[in-house]
């Protein structure tokens, strides 16, 4: 039996707001008080550094961050810097994953590749991994960023999964926010987006729907959407 993954959409929150109802959820899902889910929305302009933590790479001043309404916030996922912003499908899985022998945090994040690879692909765009990198590549042109946090659980033998991927859909992303960084700490390569690669106007909210099938195909559950 499949268990059930409830799916919302969000068109925008602030990146504090959704980073505090992740760290809540991850909680609840620990002390079997919520359902694990996926949380697909938009933030406005932000840069998020991982634990990484390579201050260097943002290449704005704070008086720069602020004329330009961009947030920045130091948080608790594994990698380096990068932006969200209007025009990126931003996706939080919040999973558990039972622990045990067959339990492989590495496998996770290349099944998350996975999910975006597979839905590009009907786009007929090649895609696929970059060896050292995480995120998902065109060529030499990153189009999904990924960073996740395990969470060991208190209740349970196992993890649950926060933050997630970062897939950039309109045009123009990449000077927008991609500019004023050097994206994951990586300079001989560039970003793009799916507008881009395409050609085609689309709108954040149709990908966020189309690819929930997609991300089902990976991981098995049964949806349950709420909004």
């Amino acid at each position: 039996m499949k268990k059930t993954l409830e799916v919302s959409y969000t068109p925008m929150m602030d990146y504090g707001a959704a980073w505090d109802l992740q760290k809540k959820r991850v909680k609840e899902i620990d002390q079997g008080e919520a359902s694990e889910c996926l949380m697909l929305l938009q933030h406005p302009p932000t840069y998020t550094m991982g634990s990484q933590r390579h201050p260097e790479h943002l290449l704005l001043s704070k008086d720069e961050l602020k004329d330009k309404g961009i947030s920045l916030f130091e948080i608790d996922r594994g990698g380096d810097i990068t932006y969200h912003g209007p025009g990126q499908l931003v996706g939080y899985p919040l999973l558990f994953l039972e622990g045990g022998p067959n339990l492989d945090l590495h496998k996770y994040l290349r099944d998350v590749e996975q999910v975006i690879i597979n839905y590009l692909a009907d786009f007929g765009i090649k895609s696929g991994r970059k060896p050292k990198y995480t995120g998902v590549w065109v060529g030499d042109r990153k189009i999904c960023a990924i960073g996740v946090k395990f969470n060991k659980c208190r209740n349970y033998r196992g993890f649950v999964t926060s933050h997630g991927f970062a897939l950039n859909v309109k045009s123009g992303i990449e000077k927008d926010g991609f500019s004023g960084i050097i994206p994951c700490g990586i300079q001989e390569f560039g970003v793009t987006s799916l507008e881009e690669c395409t050609g085609k106007h689309l709108e954040v909210e149709e990908v966020a729907r189309e690819i929930i099938p997609y991300f089902t195909r990976v991981f098995p559950y049964e949806i349950q959407c709420q909004g």
